[in-house]
């Protein structure tokens, strides 16, 4: 009888499993320390690599269920990829710099169109960027991938933007709700399904007071560290835990305070590489005017500038040291450790609905990725 009565009994859901980061700070450091030189060297042309290689240590860390995730992207295919897009915005930016000199007047009536255009190809890239790195993305054997259409997507941001604007901001929880909503409908898990179940409403809820606080961050600057970071943990908390795929379903704990350091740091390493440069570039200033031995009165001379190039060799060397530090700490910070921090915090019901997932989905091209670099809209 016993045994007649356990017969179609469904098994106990297993219990929530944590997502755990094991990647190492100073590993990632020298990652980062390394790929600055490179993209030194190569002007700027190693960073395809180097987000590459940023993307396969905080993926290959990232463990879930005991099994790390696992991503396939190639630095080559970002680099093909942000040639293409070059293809495509070269010639329209070529075309609004001839309609102005042109036609002088028509030029305030053109930068319209430029702008509307660079916007939705930004959220375009963002859609097909957000989609090349599912694609590349593996869990236990079994792709994720996704489908739908970039300009479709951007057409609902184009709309959704121009109430954000209209409502002075207000509209924005449910404007990440909705566009959210698009997204996940259309990203897979193998044979699973996505979905984003949060609503504006509930965004809303947790922020509203930032969104009065946010004029007065804007003047005070102690409080707009503050403001934007508890910002980003409430929008970090409310978007993981609408995340589904099938039966499984995150929730994060993260709480609103935790990212104050991170950000606080960064300023501070941001002041201080900012003190250092400025003295830097007046020991150069000072330099050239004792080499040239120019006074308040005296004019600079074609003959002035020959003569200190290796002075200006040294400004833009410093300069470029600048760009590279600061990329450096805003990696370590802004990627990695809010990615550790992040991460830390959320839980997995359901997860034996990923037990038995078919492997479906083919990668895709990164096309997307090459217009979020061209036009600097997506993140890592």
């Amino acid at each position: 009888m016993n045994q007649m009565s356990l017969v179609g009994q469904q098994p106990p859901p297993l219990p929530l499993v944590s997502v755990a980061f094991a990647g190492q700070r100073s590993d990632f450091f020298r990652l980062v320390v390394r790929g600055a030189a490179l993209e030194l060297v190569t002007v700027g042309f190693y960073r395809f690599w180097l987000a590459t290689d940023i993307r396969r240590h905080l993926w290959s860390h990232t463990e879930l269920d005991g099994d790390a995730a696992e991503y396939t992207g190639r630095g080559k295919e970002l680099l093909l990829g942000f040639l293409f897009a070059l293809a495509i915005l070269v010639p329209i930016y070529l075309a609004y710099f001839l309609i102005s000199v042109e036609a002088e007047r028509l030029k305030g009536f053109g930068s319209f169109p430029l702008l509307l255009a660079f916007y939705l190809f930004g959220q375009f890239a963002i859609y097909r960027a957000r989609r090349y790195r599912l694609t590349r993305t593996i869990w236990r054997g079994v792709r994720f991938w996704m489908d739908g259409s970039g300009w479709a997507y951007a057409a609902r941001a184009l709309l959704w933007g121009v109430l954000v604007g209209l409502t002075l901001g207000l509209a924005l929880p449910w404007r990440e709700a909705a566009l959210e909503r698009y997204k996940m409908r259309h990203s897979h898990y193998g044979d699973l399904q996505g979905s984003f179940e949060a609503q504006g409403w509930e965004f809303f809820k947790r922020g509203w007071w930032l969104w009065l606080c946010a004029p007065f961050a804007l003047v005070l600057f102690p409080l707009a560290p503050f403001v934007y970071a508890e910002f980003k943990a409430v929008q970090w908390r409310w978007w993981l835990s609408g995340i589904r795929f099938g039966g499984v379903r995150l929730e994060s704990t993260l709480l609103p305070r935790a990212l104050y350091g991170v950000y606080w740091k960064m300023i501070g390493w941001f002041a201080l590489v900012s003190i250092i440069s400025t003295t830097y570039f007046a020991f150069c200033a000072f330099l050239f005017t004792k080499t040239n031995g120019i006074t308040q009165n005296h004019p600079v001379t074609p003959d002035m500038l020959t003569k200190s190039v290796p002075i200006f060799i040294m400004a833009g060397l410093g300069y470029l040291a600048f760009v590279l530090t600061l990329n450096v700490v805003m990696r370590v910070y802004l990627l990695r450790d809010v990615w550790a921090k992040v991460v830390a915090t959320v839980l997995v019901h359901g997860i034996e609905a990923a037990a038995d997932v078919a492997a479906k989905g083919n990668p895709v091209s990164a096309l997307g990725e090459g217009f979020a670099d061209g036009l600097d809209v997506a993140g890592f």
